[in-house]
């Protein structure tokens, strides 16, 4: 079957390798679409970074390996013991392999178990015709929910997820920072929990303009006074939480000028650089900068009923593409600004 194999850094090769098997407890999926993320990218540039150069204490994998780890996909075979599952199932894949014992699993935060794993970085994933996966991770997509969207649950998930932390009700005031995938999926989770005063800070017109047609508000960072803006918005309260898609100093200088009292700015970025940012706003205001990792079990099912609902939208800014056409119209295209998100169909011809 065809694969993207990742070698290392630059290294990434579209490669004939075997089928894999089923094992106890697992199933074997037909991927649908499978998502190139932030993440994926950090790892061809950068990387290895979260890739293993040893093998993993959870998977016992290292590099090199498949990627892929937002994907969708039918189930084509049932592994032994395998119960509630069966072929032409249709699944969307939250892919942590997580310990189970660690304090974090202990006390149900397994998102942040401290030997974490993902299904595409620490195993062979899905960026491939097949994959092999445990059925913890599989989550039943309804006949209303694409393979295409069935591939956005993860990415939208880690947005849902930071949307929570956020802890905004009806009639607040919300900020997203940075129009990319997973900015877009923030616009999408808040007005899913009815939050209907949200503004996307952006200073792309590329993107803004890509997330306007979805129906967002936008301000330019670089031709708007945000924080000034905001402050005569919500008559000096400032905005009830804000999130950090965009992972860049001046994008968290403005969001913590712009949180009110005791409202959170939560981080749902990576950040390349050190911040240097002055934290004089969140001491006056005793506000909070509040961190986001990955999602649950739970923020899966939310957002596959908020799709099934109607409530996302791929229009244009959602493009797929054939495995074969994996590294220029998929990592370099993403690296150039070309595309905003960008899944692999397997069954694709280029």
């Amino acid at each position: 079957m065809k694969a993207a194999v990742y070698h290392g850094p630059n290294k990434l090769e579209v490669a004939d390798v075997p089928e894999p098997s089923t094992r106890e407890g697992t199933v074997k999926v037909q991927v649908g679409f499978n998502g190139i993320c932030g993440t994926d990218l950090h790892e061809y540039y950068a990387g290895p970074i979260f890739i293993p150069t040893e093998p993993h204490p959870l998977t016992g994998r290292e590099l090199p390996l498949v990627m892929g780890h937002e994907f969708s996909g039918v189930i084509t075979e049932v592994g032994a013991g395998v119960a509630g599952w069966r072929e032409g199932d249709r699944v969307a894949v939250e892919p942590i392999y997580k310990c189970g014992h660690c304090a974090p699993c202990r006390a149900g935060n397994y998102n942040i178990c401290a030997q974490i794993g993902f299904h595409g970085l620490m195993s062979d994933g899905g960026m491939a015709e097949y994959t092999v996966v445990p059925t913890e991770m599989l989550h039943r997509l309804p006949d209303t929910v694409s393979l295409e969207l069935g591939a956005l649950v993860e990415p939208m998930s880690v947005a849902y997820h930071a949307a929570t932390l956020g802890d905004v009700r009806e009639g607040d005031t919300a900020m997203v920072f940075g129009a990319g995938p997973i900015g877009i999926g923030l616009w999408f989770a808040l007005r899913g929990k009815g939050i209907d005063d949200v503004f996307v800070v952006e200073p792309s017109a590329t993107r803004r303009a890509s997330i306007e047609a979805l129906g967002a508000r936008t301000l330019d960072p670089t031709a708007v006074d945000v924080p000034g803006h905001i402050a005569e918005h919500t008559g000096e309260r400032g905005a009830d939480a804000v999130f950090d898609a965009a992972g860049v100093a001046p994008a968290v200088q403005t969001a913590l000028a712009c949180v009110g009292a005791r409202r959170p700015m939560v981080s749902v970025a990576i950040y390349e650089k050190p911040l240097t940012t002055p934290l004089l706003n969140l001491v006056m205001n005793e506000s909070r900068i509040q961190g986001s990792l990955c999602y649950t079990a739970a923020d899966f099912e939310a957002v596959i009923a908020l799709m099934a609902s109607g409530a996302y939208d791929t229009t244009g800014w959602v493009t797929a593409i054939a495995i074969d056409d994996v590294v220029d119209e998929g990592f370099e295209a993403l690296h150039a600004g070309e595309k905003m998100k960008v899944l692999v169909d397997p069954t694709k011809e280029n």
